[in-house]
């Protein structure tokens, strides 16, 4: 598997390069953020890691502009602050998980393997999830409403996938933390209703039925409402 890790700290990057060569991954370490940019759009990769506070650009923007050209490949964002700010940015943005300094090398490598995980795991799928004229190819890793191609970060993937397998069911932000992000956030964090809000706009807004509905004060259930699924 081949990463990019983009760290300026020269001692740590050559740290985490170290011990992911020898748990067997190939590592492409970029020490600015301009280098990194000019690999992701260059290069292909199989995960990035990221720190946000680059010397010359945020490692937020390089991501940012990343994900807006199309690319969809998981992205763990390394940061010095545990901000819910910066959580909640970093999912605005497109990044899939994040993780603070300092950590745990064995931390990350469960973190990369688990976003692998869910990157590669269409190639032992082939089945088609649907709802309305709502589809999500999990071997192609597209997701059509109707005729109309819509892009999703890797993230937001993964958490269309698991409305979709649970289509009807009243889904609790616990729950839905729990199972797409493999941790348990606080209850009276917004992390979760950040990323239903970024999923909505790119499947709902321009389109009819509306499929993700509110369940005040319960959560969340993605829905065909208007019957059209049944027709």
């Amino acid at each position: 598997m081949k990463v990019l890790l983009v760290e300026d700290e020269v001692k740590l990057g050559e740290y985490i390069q170290k011990g992911l060569t020898e748990s067997g991954f190939l590592v492409d370490h970029k020490v600015n953020g301009l280098d990194g940019y000019h690999a992701l759009m260059s290069e292909d990769y199989n995960v990035v890691i990221m720190d946000v506070m680059l010397p010359d650009i945020s490692g937020f923007e390089i991501v940012k502009n990343y994900r807006q050209s199309g690319q969809t490949t998981p992205v763990l964002f390394l940061t010095a602050k545990d901000d819910l700010e910066d959580r909640i940015k970093g999912i605005e943005i497109g990044g899939d998980d994040y993780l603070t300094k300092p950590f745990a090398f064995a931390e990350l490598v469960v973190r990369l393997k688990n976003l692998l995980r869910r990157a590669n795991q269409s190639e032992y799928l082939s089945t088609q999830l649907k709802v309305a004229d709502l589809t999500l190819d999990l071997a192609k890793r597209t997701v059509h409403r109707g005729n109309t191609a819509i892009q999703l970060t890797s993230k937001e993937f993964a958490l269309l996938q698991f409305m979709l397998e649970r289509k009807g069911e009243v889904l609790p932000r616990s729950v839905i933390a729990s199972q797409v992000w493999d941790m348990n956030f606080e209850s009276d964090t917004n992390v979760i209703d950040v990323a239903i809000r970024r999923l909505r706009v790119k499947i709902d807004e321009d389109f009819e039925p509306k499929l993700i509905h509110t369940v005040r004060g319960m959560g969340y259930k993605l829905e065909d409402e208007s019957g059209l699924e049944h027709q």
